[in-house]
């Protein structure tokens, strides 16, 4: 099993602590992994992405020319990385964001209202870990109980007080995709 995946979007969503909490889950679990963050000069605001290969076996390289799997916060992370989608791969997109997207026919998309739920808990500070959530019940790469234990330990002691609305994001981005998943059954 090998999993290759892009996270994008633009600084300040919160791309690269995502990315960061996958890998370490995936670690958690005993996977060889790799995180390559990149962001532009701006950071906030500027663009942000990071790749995540989880693994079953040794990685050969960090670098990922064309995931299987994007998980994107923005309309202009869309336009840029959606071309390097390989051909029946899975796209997650913020829905709240991204309003009349130009996919390709050849991928599985998922719209996820992030920003909408991440509101409704308090902040749109919250919309990456809805993200994170949805795209691990979509693919059940990662166990949520060690996805709960790389947020806790990945929470720095200055946020803490955030730590019980990210697990309620988290908690509802698996819930609409499950939700969504039992309708299309």
């Amino acid at each position: 099993m090998e999993h290759t995946i892009l996270v994008a979007g633009f600084g300040g969503q919160g791309i690269l602590f995502l990315g960061k909490l996958l890998a370490y889950s995936g670690m958690i679990e005993g996977k060889e992994i790799t995180w390559f963050p990149s962001y532009g000069a701006e950071v906030r605001g500027g663009t942000a992405n990071c790749t995540v290969i989880i693994s079953d076996e040794m990685i050969g390289s960090p670098i990922v020319r064309n995931p299987e799997i994007m998980v994107i916060m923005n309309e202009a992370s869309l336009n840029k990385f959606q071309p390097r989608l390989k051909k029946n791969g899975l796209l997650i997109f913020d829905s709240s964001l991204v309003k009349k997207p130009e996919l390709r026919p050849d991928i599985r998309a998922i719209q996820v209202p992030a920003s909408e739920i991440a509101v409704s808990i308090g902040s749109t500070k919250y919309a990456n870990m809805v993200m994170f959530s949805a795209l691990l019940a979509e693919t059940g790469m990662i166990k949520e109980k060690s996805a709960i234990n790389a947020l806790e330990e990945l929470t720095p002691a200055k946020r803490k007080k955030s730590l019980d609305a990210n697990k309620e994001a988290m908690a509802r981005g698996r819930k609409f995709v499950e939700d969504k998943k039992s309708k299309n059954i």
